[in-house]
């Protein structure tokens, strides 16, 4: 045989899968595409998560967009995290050029231009469907490691969190956790102590000094009500296609901290909300996170543990995470072993240091007798790829230099006309528009201050005086000094008078 009949064979037998699966490629060999070679995404295994990276131009938003694509037409909703911005064009149909066309024809498949089912989300002030979270909803354990506290000062927070449900004080929002942090250092401590142990005031000025922290990088808007609920994101349209959500994050490229708190809270809103499924034949939702580098260069050692921790255990609830970057030395070697799809666009080489990456990505893919991986990795034309998945038993799927197909949604940005017409027919964008501010652990506590003050002033003014008067004399240094010896003289002569006073010498 020879090396083509050989490849051909090789790639079909590893991208035959029982179940759905949808093309996404076509496998090449010495830089040819080889017809019948077809690359297959079997949906499945979707929920093995997966990882799109590459350096800037080479095509992988584009690859985002079309696994989005193929997802959505499958009827599997799409959760996209737009950090630069340029996702949006999903929303509307794709025009064919003489490029597109000729990859279409390359490969073997029809160009048929679709707009795919859209919502718009966001974490600030921008046109979308608000998302926020009550501080409730994030419990001590999750908020303690955002705000990357010691065990002494978690131990506080999970005190305030105790004590507000035992009070029946909701926390809200960020003003209702700071208003705590007041109340126990000032006017409510000595109550609290009496009931929780002692507090130290440096734990919660250090607090205080993190959340203030956390608000300068626009916190402020994401926690609150209504709260978001994960179910809207699950969501299927009327023509049977999965929602795809894109969540536009572009003002957060300098504030990594605030992206990776909504981030997992998100995943373990998910989690603890969807049941156990096992392996189902298609997930129920699928998580892109576009420039993930973000997270991981920022976080602390906690929290990428507990992004390890989620990621591990939210396959089982039928749930994909797939992380899109420039390198996969972005992606900390315990994350990046949980990724079951891989797929390498072009690196470049231009330092020492980007060889020393560039052999370190090709020994993480299957060895093949049919590339020089690590020569080729460099090599690769935009639109082309490494590819290597799991199939239905968890085996990798031989390593394959891929031609992918194009987009079939717009290639470019949506405009301010388009965005809005989006959000004005959003049933979510009404549900989610309105900002309530409930009666909250703010105002009960500033009602309670208010009411004590009131009850102070409402003593009778001549007690008040008297006592102000014998305060301030007990507070004198020389009373007080007077009073000792007094009481010394005292104290000395009933002791003597009862023969106690200690022994005289006789003459």
């Amino acid at each position: 045989m020879t090396d083509t009949t050989q490849f051909l064979e090789h790639i079909k037998q590893g991208y035959t899968f029982k179940g759905d699966a949808a093309k996404i490629g076509v496998a090449m060999l010495d830089g040819t595409v080889v017809p019948g070679a077809d690359i297959f995404l079997p949906l499945r295994s979707m929920n093995r998560h997966g990882l799109i990276a590459g350096a800037t131009g080479t095509g992988k938003t584009k690859t985002l967009q079309v696994i989005s694509e193929i997802l959505s037409d499958n009827s599997i909703p799409v959760l996209l995290l737009d950090i630069k911005g340029d996702l949006s064009g999903i929303a509307a149909a794709g025009v064919e050029n003489d490029k597109v066309k000729d990859r279409y024809a390359t490969l073997g498949m029809s160009y048929a231009p679709a707009a795919y089912p859209t919502e718009l989300m966001t974490l600030s002030k921008q046109r979308g469907i608000q998302l926020r979270a009550t501080i409730t909803e994030f419990g001590p354990v999750l908020l303690s490691k955002i705000l990357e506290l010691n065990d002494t000062q978690a131990g506080l927070v999970a005190m305030i969190f105790k004590y507000c449900d035992d009070h029946k004080l909701p926390l809200l929002d960020l003003k209702d956790f700071i208003k705590m942090l007041q109340y126990i250092s000032d006017e409510g401590k000595e109550a609290i102590q009496k009931e929780y142990g002692a507090i130290a005031t440096t734990s919660t000025g250090t607090i205080l000094r993190k959340v203030i922290e956390l608000q300068q990088q626009g916190a402020d808007n994401l926690f609150g009500e209504k709260s978001f609920e994960v179910d809207d994101l699950m969501r299927i349209s009327n023509d049977g296609r999965g929602m795809i959500n894109i969540l536009r994050v572009t003002e957060l490229h300098d504030r990594p901290k605030l992206f990776a708190t909504f981030m997992l809270q998100m995943l373990a809103e998910l989690y603890a909300t969807c049941p156990e499924a096992g392996d189902l034949d298609k997930p129920r939702l699928v998580m892109f996170i576009d420039e993930a580098h973000l997270i991981f260069q920022e976080a602390s050692d906690a929290l990428l543990q507990q992004i390890e921790t989620i990621i591990k255990l939210i396959r089982s609830k039928g749930i994909g995470i797939f992380f899109c970057t420039q390198s996969p030395m972005d992606v900390p070697a315990s994350v990046l072993g949980q990724l079951g799809l891989k797929v390498q666009h072009a690196l470049r080489a231009f330092t020492a240091a980007d060889r020393k990456v560039i052999k370190q990505t090709a020994e993480n893919y299957p060895e093949t007798s049919f590339y020089k991986t690590e020569d080729l990795i460099t090599q690769l034309g935009i639109g082309e790829a490494f590819v290597t998945m799991l199939n239905e038993k968890g085996i990798p799927t031989p390593l394959a230099h891929v031609m992918l197909c194009a987009p079939r949604s717009r290639m470019d940005v949506l405009t301010d006309s388009e965005i809005d017409n989006i959000v004005s027919q959003s049933k979510l964008a009404k549900k989610y528009s309105e900002e309530i501010d409930s009666i909250s652990a703010y105002e009960m506590l500033n009602a309670k201050i208010q009411e004590a003050a009131e009850k102070a002033a409402a003593e009778d003014p001549k007690e008040k005086e008297e006592k102000s008067f014998l305060e301030k004399m007990m507070e004198n240094s020389t009373v007080r000094q007077v009073g000792r010896t007094a009481a010394s003289i005292i104290t000395r002569s009933l002791l003597g008078a009862l023969g106690l006073g200690g022994r005289s010498r006789r003459k």
